[in-house]
């Protein structure tokens, strides 16, 4: 019997590990092929279409159709496919808006800092993100950020600074670029605030946010397309491409989609702490990935701008999760606490007394402890 027991948990075990292994890999394929579809898309010298805003807008109108799609498949098949329902709300609509504004601003910046910056440097431009997302959280959510923290975005920024100067020095420095990093990385840590604070609005349901931003988004680039010259850029592409365009433009939207769904799939299966380390190898995987297919030469201090950027940004998560379960420690003791000096003024005759509630969750608090300074 414990043979067979061992045998069951070994096959149960194998099977997790499997699950996590391939949604690991999804997400870093999924993550990886968005950037360089884009990347062909936005500043390929072969396909020579310069419609940032266009590509940008027609990715939006394919998630908005994937919602579609999605929800129709799993009303036909909901044995296999779950999603909400679909029902576009004008208030909710109106709600979500501040968000969408922020979310067109995020996508928009980030594509063309893709456009005019290398893949090897897209991460380190866009590297900003954590420092805004810390000064942020203090200026708009009141949330001070420890010294820690505060030296790992110190080691951000110097990692950032010398990428720049290194670029600047091999001759392939983009001003324009750096700047929508900049603004790309504020988007994002802006994104990331604003989420939390509507998600309660579309029943918390990440699938809901995701087709009320693109519904929004849709209207929202229609302006831009009409004061910019992306939609003659489009009408002058070349009709012999132009079912080629089509298929790269409908694989980016299903690529742009998917990666919030690997997104989710890999916080589920394993942790959001081991999601942003995924994302820091994968990064770094990406840099490596854009220095090999498009042959670029770098130096050193070139690769040691990068290392710091990736091991600081990392360091930062470790700080923020040892500082949340911290606070999630302190929380369950101060509960405690509460219960105990109430049951300390209970005067029924049951004869449960508060040192005995106290007594049996000792070892639970001391657990958690333990938890904690494993943890760090």
């Amino acid at each position: 019997m414990r043979l067979e027991s061992k045998m069951l948990q070994d096959r149960a075990f194998a099977a997790k590990s499997i699950t996590i292994a391939t949604v690991v890999a999804a997400y870093w394929i999924v993550s990886i092929s968005l950037v360089f579809v884009n990347k062909y898309l936005l500043s390929s010298r072969s396909l020579k279409l310069d419609a940032p805003y266009f590509v940008t807008w027609f990715q939006c109108l394919v998630s908005v159709a994937l919602c579609v799609l999605l929800r129709g498949l799993s009303y036909l098949k909901p044995n296999l496919i779950a999603f909400p329902s679909i029902k576009i709300d004008p208030r909710v609509c109106r709600d979500v808006a501040p968000l969408s504004l922020v979310f067109v601003c995020m996508i928009t910046f980030n594509n063309l800092c893709l456009k005019d910056v290398g893949i090897s440097f897209y991460y380190a431009g866009r590297s900003f993100t954590t420092v805004f997302n810390a000064l942020l959280s203090y200026a708009i959510l009141g949330q001070v950020t420890s010294l820690k923290a505060w030296i790992c975005c110190g080691f951000i920024v110097f990692g950032f600074l010398l990428g720049l100067d290194q670029e600047k020095l091999a001759g392939s420095l983009s001003v324009s670029g750096v700047i929508y990093g900049l603004l790309a990385s504020l988007f994002v840590a802006l994104n990331a605030i604003y989420t939390k604070k509507v998600l309660p609005t579309v029943d918390n349901s990440i699938w809901k946010l995701s087709l009320y931003n693109n519904f929004n988004a849709s209207f929202a680039f229609l302006p831009v397309l009409l004061f910019t010259s992306d939609i003659g850029h489009v009408m002058e592409f070349p009709r012999s491409g132009r079912v080629n365009l089509l298929f790269v433009l409908l694989g980016s939207g299903v690529l742009g989609f998917a990666i919030g769904y690997v997104t989710g799939l890999q916080i589920q299966y394993t942790s959001p702490l081991t999601h942003n380390v995924s994302g820091t190898a994968k990064a770094c995987a990406q840099t490596v990935l854009g220095y090999l297919v498009f042959a670029e030469i770098k130096t050193a201090l070139w690769w040691l701008s990068n290392v710091i950027i990736l091991l600081a940004s990392f360091g930062y998560t470790i700080v923020k999760r040892q500082e949340m379960l911290a606070t999630h420690l302190n929380e369950a003791d101060e509960r405690l606490n509460a219960l105990t000096a109430s049951l300390n003024k209970m005067k029924d005759g049951s004869g449960v007394s508060a040192e005995g509630i106290h007594g049996n969750n000792y070892d639970d608090c001391n657990s958690s402890d333990k938890l904690a300074k494993s943890s760090a």
